[in-house]
């Protein structure tokens, strides 16, 4: 089993910078792929940044050049740093890593950003 833990969330006014941390513990042999999406009221889950398993990094759309994710191996961590947030970044932050062939999800991190 593999547990992820989030953290980092908080409230932001606009304009303003936060970094979300996630770890992952437990039996893990090997990970293939880590990252960041989010889920913010009435909406589907969409992803914000990731690390896939080809070996390339991609980010949502309304994110790039504010967001920047970056990972420590040694550690099973993967970090996401906001700058320039926005309202619209209101969220919940979910990490997810692809563990031996299976996905695990965090439960969340709430980030809102205040206008």
């Amino acid at each position: 089993q593999v547990q992820l833990v989030e953290s980092g969330g908080g409230v932001v006014q606009a304009g303003g910078s936060l970094r979300l941390s996630c770890a992952a513990s437990g039996s893990i042999l090997s990970i293939a792929a880590m990252g960041w999406y989010r889920q913010a009221p009435g909406k589907q889950r969409e992803l914000v940044a990731a690390f896939t398993a080809g070996g390339n990094t991609k980010f949502g759309d309304s994110v790039k050049g504010r967001f920047t994710i970056s990972r420590n191996n040694a550690k099973n961590m993967v970090y996401l740093e906001m700058n320039n947030l926005k309202p619209e970044d209101t969220a919940v932050y979910y990490c997810h890593f692809l563990v031996d062939l299976m996905g695990y999800w965090g439960e969340g991190t709430l980030v809102t950003v205040s206008s």
